[in-house]
């Protein structure tokens, strides 16, 4: 087992060059997999995560050359995939379930996707259900609940209009994938706006997609032709060193080149309300994506309660906020967010749970948290349950907590930040891995 020691810093300063963006990352390797002819993706993320989605496109008898911060893919078309082998484990990655479901759904053979115990109890359902409706026969177990999901995929689908139960970028996402081998319209309705990582990445690969307020509509089959695809830093990950800086007494830091897509950036306007200092600057496109650079200094932040939309922009970055806001003068509140129950942990309970080790006055809420913001954090030992950005947030926690801080079980942080120590000990934090 792998922990991290963490104390006190006294400042922070440098580049904090973040890995790649996952979610963007999942959709290029998966679009690259259906599109005819040869796609390049630099600087993807070579975490567990989305090594799982690379490794299922292998199954699916997709060639990939693998390069330095670069992937070559040459994909075989909607039509030019087979049938795997055997089970697609997907570990403990939740996008590459969703989305490979859905482009499963529209393959003409047998897949069986399955993963660890965390992937085997997310819910599957409110994805299963509209797949059906296309044609595709899938089965699942507990109910037709979670994996194991056993997906007889039909060619050609037939077109449905969804409204999602939850604003997903993930359920949104697969059912396009689905959508590209459907005779109709695709039309998907959320009750918020979630990322759209997958309707900005379709055009660079050929399609035509309609974006429409709440949702997106697609009109298929289409197909899909090779592309070149610049994955931007990951925001959720720049969150980490983005916080640090804010709350650490003496601070500078840059983020490069990071994604600043709409749909993304709720916790950069939440810390700015908050009182955050944190400079955008460069802006720019990628891929489809706007790019910025980014860079936070130490501020004195306040509380402040946030529910609805808010939420959906921020959902990665809750267990980061959480941080931030126990740090802050006064009372945080965070509603809505019961969606976090079903993530790699159930991320409202795990946080309650361990920020109240260092010493955080801390309500769980059904949907969510109470902080009391404005105590001094005390060193603690605190376990990561299995979840990277649970693991990130209490080492960051530790940078500004009394003494030592001990984070048990953080291998999980190789799921979407390779290289996270050893860049918090570049920018001057002692942080140190200890194994065994």
């Amino acid at each position: 087992m792998t922990r991290l020691i963490v104390r006190p810093a006294a400042r922070l300063a440098g580049e904090a060059a973040v890995p790649g963006d996952k979610s963007i990352t999942h959709r290029a390797i998966l679009l690259a997999a259906l599109a005819e002819g040869p796609t390049v993706v630099r600087r993807y993320l070579s975490a567990d995560d989305c090594l799982r989605s690379l490794a299922a496109i292998e199954s699916l008898g997709v060639a990939v050359k693998r390069e330095p911060a670069l992937l070559r893919i040459e994909g075989r078309g909607a039509g030019g995939l087979k049938e795997p082998s055997g089970p697609l484990d997907l570990g403990n990655s939740g996008t590459s379930l969703r989305l490979l479901t859905g482009l499963l759904s529209a393959q003409p053979f047998l897949s069986v996707l399955t993963g660890d115990a965390s992937l085997r109890r997310r819910p599957m359902r409110r994805l299963i259900e509209p797949l059906r409706e296309m044609g595709a026969e899938i089965f699942a177990w507990g109910g037709g609940e979670r994996a194991p999901v056993v997906v007889q995929g039909r060619r050609p689908l037939r077109a449905v209009r969804t409204v999602l139960p939850v604003a997903s970028a993930q359920l949104k996402s697969a059912l396009l994938l689905a959508g590209l081998s459907a005779e109709g319209a695709t039309q998907i309705t959320e009750p918020a706006r979630s990322r759209d990582h997958t309707e900005r990445m379709l055009p660079q690969f050929g399609a035509t997609v309609a974006i429409e307020p709440l949702g997106v509509r697609l009109a298929g089959p289409q197909p899909l032709r090779g592309a070149e695809i610049d994955v931007p830093a990951d925001l959720s990950s720049g969150a980490f060193p983005l916080v640090a800086a804010t709350i650490v007494q003496s601070a500078e830091v840059r983020v490069p080149a990071v994604g600043i897509n709409p749909t993304r950036t709720g916790l950069l306007e939440l810390l700015g309300r908050m009182g955050a200092k944190i400079e955008i600057s460069k802006r720019r496109e990628q891929s489809g994506e706007p790019v910025a650079d980014l860079t936070a200094r130490p501020a004195a932040l306040r509380g402040l309660s946030i529910g609805g939309a808010w939420i959906v922009a921020m959902i990665d970055e809750f267990p980061i906020l959480c941080v931030a806001a126990a740090v802050a003068t006064g009372e945080t509140v965070i509603r809505d967010a019961q969606e976090l129950r079903v993530k790699e942990s159930d991320r409202i309970a795990v946080m309650a749970t361990e920020l109240r080790k260092f010493g955080v006055r801390i309500e769980e809420l059904p949907d969510g948290v109470r902080i009391a913001g404005g105590a001094p954090l005390r060193g603690a030992v605190g376990q990561s349950h299995g979840d990277h950005r649970v693991a990130m947030a209490l080492a960051v926690a530790g940078l500004v907590a009394q003494g030592e801080t001990v984070i048990e079980d953080v291998q999980c942080i190789e799921t979407s930040f390779p290289g996270f120590a050893a860049l918090f000990r570049q920018l001057g934090a002692d942080v140190t891995e200890v194994s065994g």
